[in-house]
Order: structure tokens, then C-alpha cells, then sequence
């Protein structure tokens, strides 16, 4: 209440706002300032020299991946969940953007640009729209194999994208990424050595600090000293392509170039970027929750990765997301909120206006060694090899996103998508074929899968099977078909019963079918018999009159209280009189 007037926000605001309020007061502790002061150092250290080697990912200059790391890295620490993301340039989204660009503009012109800014802007609002309507949910449709396939075919595009700029060679730009690497490696001989040269020297040096000595700022290092050689060897006369001038001083902010034909061509792409880049940084956001036990709100998430798109498309850049490397450099560093990756987005401002000269020599190969070492780890062949242990279904799935996302390459987001449409109809055809297995009576009293574990008929009179899943649309006709050719290869059979534990849901479909099967069984005199029902399944059959229409004595609370009534209905067996250890367990 101001000066007696009450003021009311809207509940997200407040929402921000208190979330704001409660970071300011964790930083009223001196440690945590400390902890988050060195942790924002730390990362500002990696941060800069990668963003300029994913804005030469993304096809854009250099700066771009400085002003990705400036607004939208404190946007998405102050409106996102998890205190530690780092948000800004990483090597998917760069890949992304460029690869959904290339077919729209030609490489380097100023069409170019101005659509890397609207695709920010459009990846941006998608994710603020999911984020809004709370359907973050919904991202998982897209499942752990699909995207394993698609993070291990398109880190292997990333890494052989970079092969000509290590190579000091011209990239070949075609629909067709494959035929493009192709003449490169037949062209070979065109390469420049002493850009070959600083691109291996970068590598063994990434290497080298990685393995023995990671705690120090080896990608920073390795920058350093390379410019310097570059600057000394004067690489830029002898035919190197370096990174050159960069404008001094913060973005221009103005409102992004907005064209309806570009917007609508760039739709599918801001919404598989939306889609992947949020994939990253929950990746990383559940890391973080498990690691530092606090919780976070993936919509909230949605919302903050959206409004630092948004930022960077204001702010003239490229989109951004949840970098992995970072987040995980973060949360080594110990540090405590958000604020980190403001004293990172500090420091980068700091480079913008003071460092850039220093930056005119760095080495374009190196920038290729930079994203090649950084991508090799998001290689994992074993998660697709798991996929493919665990269900065949995943197995095709991921791999079939794989191929397809190598052969659409540079269009890599058909991979993703196919993979996606493949995925979800899989899911749809098992559905449809649940699980369905016919009973016997084990040793242990209990109703068990027959084939599985060799078990003999129940009697000559009696069937029974067990349902897994829910009975829907989609599954009642299959659900209907094992239930007829059970009594049509039984003539003997006047009773089936039905081990319903494992039917946890019903709709009016199914109930329909249970409601003509009961009849039709009544009028073939076969008894439709259910044990082991669930309430939630029971209260719908109780509404829709399908308990009355089956009979409550056919219905059972137990197997073994419908097989020890039934025993007394039937008449005597053949079967059962040779092996009394069948019905006369529940005796």
C-alpha cells in the first residue's frame, strides 16, 4: 500500500520480485559474496573466448558472441530458476542458427545478420509463451533417445564444420553439408600450414591444460598466447585469417528488424531452437537441483531462457541458452546466486570497452580448436548404444535421428524433427499393442504369464489373461481381438477371466467394447469374469453401468477369491483331476 492506495502485481511479477527480494537478502552474507565474486570471474575467463568462437559458429562476427554474453547473461540469472545456469552463447543454438539461416541468406551478408537477430527474437518468445501457459511439461515429448541422437550427430557436424577454418581453407556452401566436407578433404592440398599449425598447437594445449591442469583457465590461456604468436609472427600478413576488428563500446539497442516472409520462413526454426536450447539448459538446471538440493521450476526457467533471447535480440546478437560447460564451471566455483553470472557479464563488458584492440590478432583456427575440444565431449555413443539395450524402439529411434540429422545437415532440424514424429508414433503403436499374457496357475498360488514360465491350462473350462495398460481408443480393438480368439480357440471355455490389476485407466470407448463383449459372451454362454480392479477404473464402470451389465459376482477383489469361486461353478476337469495343483491351490 502506497499513501493509502493499495497496489496489486500480477502474480508472475510478484512472483520475480520476491525471488529478487530473497537473492538480495542471501547477499547480505559476506562468504556469499566472495563465493560469487570468484565464481563470476572464473567463468568470465572461459566465457569471452568462447563466445567468440561460437559467433564464428553461428556465422556471425565475433562481437555478436560478446553482446550474447553481456544483457542476456544477466537477464537469465535474474529472471531464470536455477542460481547457477549460465546463460549465453553456446555451440548447439550457434549451430542451430546457422544452419536454419543458410537456406534463407547467403553467408556474410547483412540479410544474414538481421535474421540471426529475429531468430532470437522468435526461439525467444516461443520459450516466454511455454513458459507463460506453464506447458513446459510437454518438452518432454521429446524423449532421451531422440535427443542423444541428435546431440551425437550434431556435435559431429560441429566439429567437421570447423574443419576448413583449422584447415585455413574456404567452406564450400551447399544444401548439402556432407558433400560440402567432402571437397574439402579432396582439396586438401589448398590448406594453409601455418593455420593448420596453430589450430594442432591449440588443441594440444587445450588438452594438455584439461588433463593436467584443470582448474586453471586453459581456454583463456591458450587464447593469450596464440594472439601474441599471431601478433609476433605477424599471421595475419602470411595469408591467416584472424578475428579483426571489433567495435568498441556496448550494443546498439533497438527494437529487432522485422520482416513478416523472413518471421514466417524462421517460425520452424525458433521452435525447434526454442525446443533444443531449453533441453540444454534444463540438462544442466537438473544437475545443479540435485547437486545443490534446491528446487526449480522449469516454467519459470522457460520464461527467463525466453526473455534472454529477447534480450539478445534487442541487444543485436544471436540467441543464447543454458551453457552446460559453464553452469558446471559455476557450481565447481561454489557459487551461491545469481549474481555470478553478473560479475561475468561485468567482466565481458569490461573486454567490450577496453580489451577489443587486444583481440584483433587471435587466430581463427584457434576459435575452430576452441569449439572442436568443446563439442567432443557432447559425443556419446554409449547412450546410444544403452537406448538400443533397453528397447529396440529407442534404439531405431535414436539412431534413425542420427542418420537423418547427417543427411539433412545444414537443415539439421529435420533430423530433430523426424526424430520426434518417429518417436511419438512408436509410442503410439505400442499403445495401441500393450502387453497381453495368458495365465496359469504357478507353484506359488499366484497367476502367472503361461509362456514365460511354461505353465499348463487353468481348465479346460477357464482362460484367463492380464492387461497391461490403460484400456483406450487406441488399444480396445486389439484389447477385443485377444479376448475373441481366446473363446474361438477354446470351444470348451465358458468362463474368461480378466486380471485387471494392470489396467489403471478406461475411457468410453473401452467401456463400450466391455459393454458388447459382455453381451455377446452371455448370448455364446461365456461368463466375463474381472479380479483385481482399481477404484479409479471400478468408479467408471460403476457411472457408465457397465458393473451391472458384467454382473457384481463376476467382478472380484482378488485372484485368488475369483478363482476359488469359480473352482465351484466349473464343472470337474480332465486337467485339473491329472494335476491338482492347478485350481486346487485356492482351495
Amino acid at each position: 500500500m502506497l499513501m493509502g492506495v493499495s497496489v496489486s502485481l500480477p502474480l508472475p511479477v510478484a512472483r520475480y520480485l520476491h525471488s529478487l527480494f530473497d537473492s538480495l537478502r542471501v547477499l547480505r552474507n559476506g562468504d556469499t559474496l566472495r563465493r560469487d565474486l570468484l565464481a563470476g570471474i572464473t567463468v568470465s575467463l572461459v566465457a569471452i573466448p568462447q563466445s567468440l568462437a561460437y559467433a564464428q559458429l553461428a556465422g556471425v562476427p565475433a562481437y555478436y558472441g560478446l553482446y550474447a554474453a553481456l544483457l542476456p547473461t544477466i537477464i537469465g540469472a535474474l529472471f531464470g530458476s536455477s542460481s547457477q545456469l549460465s546463460t549465453g552463447p553456446v555451440a548447439m543454438t550457434s549451430l542451430l542458427t546457422a544452419a536454419s539461416i543458410a537456406p534463407l541468406a547467403a553467408h556474410g551478408s547483412d540479410t544474414f545478420y538481421s535474421y540471426v537477430i529475429l531468430l532470437a527474437l522468435i526461439s525467444g518468445l516461443f520459450q516466454i509463451a511455454f513458459g507463460v501457459l506453464r506447458i513446459g511439461v510437454l518438452l518432454n515429448f521429446l524423449s532421451h533417445p531422440v535427443l542423444m541422437g541428435f546431440i551425437n550427430a550434431a556435435a559431429l557436424i560441429i566439429g567437421l564444420s570447423q574443419l576448413p577454418a583449422l584447415l585455413g581453407m574456404s567452406m564450400h556452401n551447399s544444401e548439402h553439408f556432407l558433400a560440402d566436407i567432402w571437397h574439402v578433404l579432396v582439396h586438401i592440398d589448398a590448406l594453409h600450414e601455418l593455420s593448420l599449425g596453430f589450430g594442432l598447437v591449440a588443441i594440444v594445449m587445450l588438452t594438455g591444460f584439461k588433463r593436467l591442469t584443470p582448474k586453471l583457465p586453459g581456454v583463456l590461456i591458450t587464447v593469450v598466447l596464440l594472439t601474441g604468436a599471431s601478433y609476433a609472427l605477424q599471421y595475419a600478413d602470411l595469408g591467416g585469417k584472424v578475428i579483426g576488428e571489433i567495435p568498441r563500446g556496448l550494443p546498439e539497442f533497438s527494437v529487432p528488424p522485422l520482416d513478416w516472409k523472413a518471421t514466417m520462413d524462421l517460425l520452424p526454426a525458433g521452435f525447434v531452437i526454442a525446443l533444443i536450447s531449453f533441453m540444454e539448459a534444463m540438462s544442466s538446471a537438473k544437475v545443479i537441483a540435485i547437486r545443490t538440493r534446491q528446487p526449480w521450476d522449469e516454467n519459470k526457467e522457460l520464461i527467463g531462457q525466453g526473455l534472454a533471447k529477447v534480450a539478445a535480440a534487442f541487444s543485436q546478437s544471436m540467441p543464447v541458452s543454458g551453457s552446460f560447460s559453464r553452469s558446471a564451471l559455476n557450481l565447481a566455483a561454489d557459487a551461491r546466486t545469481g549474481l555470478s553470472s553478473v560479475i561475468s557479464a561485468l567482466f565481458v563488458l569490461l573486454t567490450l570497452l577496453f580489451l577489443t584492440p587486444l583481440l584483433y590478432h587471435l587466430p581463427k583456427p584457434v576459435l575452430a580448436a576452441i569449439i572442436m575440444m568443446a563439442v567432443f565431449g557432447l559425443i556419446n555413443i554409449r547412450a546410444l548404444a544403452n537406448a538400443w539395450r533397453a528397447k529396440r524402439d529407442d534404439g531405431i529411434a535414436a539412431a534413425v535421428t542420427f542418420v537423418t540429422t547427417l543427411a539433412f545437415a545444414p537443415n539439421i532440424q529435420n533430423g530433430i524433427l523426424t526424430g520426434i514424429i518417429l518417436s511419438l508414433s512408436l509410442l503410439l503403436y505400442r499403445m495401441m499393442r500393450p502387453r497381453i499374457a495368458l495365465l496359469g496357475m504357478h507353484s506359488d498360488a499366484t497367476l502367472r504369464d503361461s509362456e514365460r514360465h511354461q505353465l499348463p491350462p487353468l481348465h479346460s473350462s477357464l482362460g484367463a489373461l492380464r492387461f497391461d495398460g490403460a484400456l483406450r481408443f487406441v488399444n480396445v480393438a486389439y484389447f477385443e481381438d485377444a479376448l475373441l480368439r481366446l473363446e474361438r480357440e477354446n470351444p470348451e471355455m465358458t468362463c474368461i477371466l480378466v486380471k485387471a490389476s494392470g489396467i489403471n485407466d478406461i475411457d468410453a470407448s473401452g467401456v463400450e467394447m466391455l459393454l458388447n463383449l459382455a453381451s455377446r459372451f452371455k448370448s455364446s454362454g461365456v461368463t466375463l469374469v474381472f479380479s483385481g480392479i482399481k477404484k479409479q477404473v471400478a468408479d467408471v464402470m460403476d457411472r457408465t453401468g457397465l458393473t451391472q451389465a458384467i454382473g457384481r459376482e463376476n467382478i472380484f477383489a482378488t485372484d485368488l477369491e475369483a478363482l476359488e469361486r469359480l473352482r465351484q461353478r466349473l464343472p470337474p476337469s480332465r486337467e485339473a483331476a491329472a494335476r491338482p495343483a492347478l485350481l486346487m491351490h485356492v482351495a
